[in-house]
């Protein structure tokens, strides 16, 4: 029998984020494997006019949990959804639910998180900074906590080239920054904001790092751990290949190439696109909430959830297999070219890129609106560019992780955990990984069916053609202005042509 599973029966669990992709799987496998846990409060704020019951529900009606309800039917009676809001004091927890937490928690997976890479400062220091505090200071005053599970992220220190399990510090203290957020106006912290972050991207992965050193600082009292996942995918096994629920990362990227919408971006192909599986770091989270209240150690241990160490996986490598599921399934297919070629459409540099995406975009736009229909083009394509140039640092960049600490955890686990709580990326198949991603993308975001869209490949096939027509306006445009302009040009026009007559 799993240790693992055995240790979650009769506990009583508090998980932040759990609306969230990676804290509804997290969720799914603690009561597919441990159905006899006790509870499992959930702080969630009412939204889009639904009640706190109504989110459980759907988030219960999903397909995500049809497994969960065989083994645990009245899983609905084991989830009891407080009313919390991160971006007040307390965290907004009225007294009654903040008597019944203290007296009654085990466990703490910290999920929450803004993951926003365009987030205000201030917004986002208190997602991921003052709500970690708050949360630590409430833990504190539970007697019964057995572990605190805080989730990072393996791009917090994306500063440094080589990263190693450690907690690494920010030039300025994590308190003094929630204290200037307090009282300096948004201007000032718009001007700032670049010299706070220097060396990061943006302030999610700078924020995550404080919120390590936050961990450190105002947990040393309490049994904690870090996990740092790099980018979060689709599952791979559990509880069924291809779940995902969200656009971010790669399904966004997926979704614009498969509805024709993207044909190309700024990235490197041979650089290491550090991709995760839900699932993967779903049993890792599991396997640390076990040892970290079981073993207690001490100092803080930090755990990296990466695949780049032991299984890379390179962008260009990922989109060949991306443009092979398009090729291979009947659905909506952007692209009938050769398999070689997607790297030089999907994977390079190219300095109009915004322009060739979105003026077919206006282009098409202009045909709706003929037609009589909405123009959506341009406005989907300006967010989907906003999101590739956000994307860019990551895509073009490699990191080299230490796994030291997940490794010793994989030793330490009995061969039944290791099965049931799997996280050794080694054994992942890129290929039908992918394959199934692309499937789950197209049946859990999109909706649709499986079977061949006769209107969507029009659609698809109007797209395409826009992007050459414009693509070859564009050049002979360039090249007019180009023989008008410059000698040189006329000269190798004038000796080009001739051979036409051949």
């Amino acid at each position: 029998m799993s240790m693992i599973a055995a240790f979650y029966d009769n506990k009583s669990i508090l998980i932040t984020g759990a609306t969230g992709f990676l804290g509804k799987v997290l969720m799914e496998k603690l009561f597919r494997t441990s159905p006899d846990l006790k509870v499992v409060y959930i702080l969630v704020r009412p939204k889009a006019g639904q009640t706190l019951q109504q989110r459980v529900f759907q988030i219960l009606n999903s397909k995500l949990f049809e497994k969960v309800k065989e083994v645990c039917p009245k899983v609905h009676e084991k989830i009891k959804p407080i009313y919390a809001d991160l971006n007040q004091k307390d965290l907004a927890i009225s007294k009654e639910d903040m008597k019944e937490l203290l007296s009654s928690v085990n466990i703490i997976f910290h999920c929450a998180a803004t993951v926003r890479f365009d987030d205000p400062l201030r917004h986002a220091v208190q997602l991921n900074v003052t709500a970690t505090q708050q949360l630590l200071h409430i833990a504190s005053q539970m007697p019964k906590l057995e572990a605190f599970i805080h989730i990072s992220t393996a791009y917090s220190n994306c500063n440094l080239k080589h990263i190693d399990e450690v907690i690494y510090p920010c030039s300025v203290e994590p308190k003094k920054i929630i204290q200037s957020m307090e009282w300096l106006d948004d201007a000032i912290i718009d001007e700032i904001t670049p010299k706070l972050i220097a060396g990061r991207p943006n302030t999610y992965t700078y924020t995550k790092a404080l919120g390590e050193m936050i961990v450190q600082e105002e947990g040393s009292n309490l049994n904690v751990a870090i996990i740092r996942p790099s980018i979060v995918g689709a599952t791979w096994q559990e509880p069924f290949p291809g779940w995902v629920d969200n656009l971010n990362g790669p399904s966004g990227l997926i979704v614009a190439a498969g509805k024709g919408f993207l044909r190309s971006i700024k990235a490197t192909p041979m650089a290491v696109a550090d991709l995760i599986p839900v699932d993967t770091v779903v049993n890792l989270t599991l396997a640390v909430g076990w040892y970290t209240a079981v073993h207690r150690p001490k100092p803080t241990l930090i755990y990296h959830c990466t695949s780049g160490t032991t299984n890379p996986c390179n962008w260009g490598k990922m989109g060949l297999q991306v443009l092979a599921t398009f090729e291979k399934i009947p659905f909506e297919r952007a692209f009938r070219r050769p398999n070689a070629d997607f790297t030089t459409n999907y994977f390079t540099a190219s300095y109009w890129n915004a322009v060739s995406h979105r003026a077919p975009a206006i282009i098409y736009d202009f045909y709706l609106r003929l037609t009589g229909r909405e123009p959506r083009m341009t406005k989907l394509m300006d967010r989907l560019l906003r999101t590739i140039s956000m994307l860019e640092y990551f895509i073009n960049r490699s990191w080299e992780w230490s796994t030291y600490n997940t490794e010793m955890l994989m030793s330490e686990m009995s061969p039944e955990d290791q099965r049931v709580f799997n996280f050794d990326v080694s054994q992942l198949n890129w290929l039908e990984y992918i394959e199934n991603y692309v499937l789950g993308v197209k049946k859990y975001i999109l909706k649709e069916d499986m079977a061949g869209i006769p209107e969507a490949k029009q659609h698809l096939k109007r797209l395409r053609n826009i992007h050459y027509l414009f693509n070859t306006a564009l050049f002979l445009i360039i090249w007019c202005l180009l023989i008008a302009r410059s000698q040189m040009a006329r000269n190798m026009w004038f000796f080009i042509s001739p051979l036409y007559n051949l």
